[in-house]
């Protein structure tokens, strides 16, 4: 059976920093396993505040976006990355942690009403990990990539890693890149073997990464 066609109009712009609420939006709605994660969490702005808005705000990074513009010019998913990962932990840390983890207190559970999921992603704005070295010294450029239910299997995850592609191969000078998946989400790592990613050796299960010149876009 064919796939649906993609919404008439449909488009992709990048990524502004005024986008920031409903890219963290978005990312919950994505948020298990491709599925939602609004009911895992009673502070659902947390895993945005992680894996989203900072890429629109912080230095390093890049972002592209889908618009519907039958619904009000409404984005409805993203490509969002940064083409130098250390550099982009060092501005996270100094600048935007900070920040958003004042609501939070630490440790974790003196926060009334946090779920599991919620004291995952509260230990995390108090103690940020590093990425792996394996995937660093594979490429300095990671990426994450969300679409909303009613847009998917219509070719805009691809069209939208094709963009980043580009724009790390033309504007940044790279030749590969990686991303973190939960191994949980078959559909998620179907859809990167298909656009020829490939499991990095020596990094976390579900880190794959991508040389462009393998790149079936």
């Amino acid at each position: 059976m064919a796939s649906p066609q993609p919404a008439s109009g449909t488009y992709i712009r990048e990524a502004r920093t005024a986008d920031s609420p409903v890219l963290n939006r978005i990312c919950l709605l994505t948020g298990d396993a491709g599925k939602s994660a609004e009911h895992l969490h009673k502070f659902g702005e947390l895993i945005g505040l992680v894996y989203a808005e900072p890429y629109v705000h912080l230095p390093t990074t890049f972002g592209f976006v889908l618009v519907d513009p039958t619904k009000d010019d409404a984005v409805v998913g993203y490509a969002l990355g940064t083409y130098d990962t250390r550099a982009f932990e060092q501005a996270a840390l100094d600048d935007w942690y900070p920040r958003v983890r004042a609501k939070y207190s630490y440790p974790p559970e003196t926060n009334e009403g946090a779920t599991e999921a919620d004291k995952r992603y509260i230990s995390i704005l108090h103690n940020p990990p590093r990425a792996p070295q394996a995937a660093v010294d594979y490429s300095p450029a990671h990426m994450h990539i969300d679409i909303l239910p009613a847009y998917q299997s219509q070719g805009w995850g691809r069209r939208l890693m094709s963009r980043v592609v580009a724009y790390l191969r033309e504007e940044r000078g790279l030749d590969k890149m990686w991303l973190g998946l939960d191994p949980r989400n078959d559909g998620a790592k179907r859809f990167y073997l298909a656009l020829g990613f490939k499991e990095l050796p020596g990094a976390p299960e579900g880190t794959m990464g991508i040389e462009f010149e393998d790149f079936r876009g």
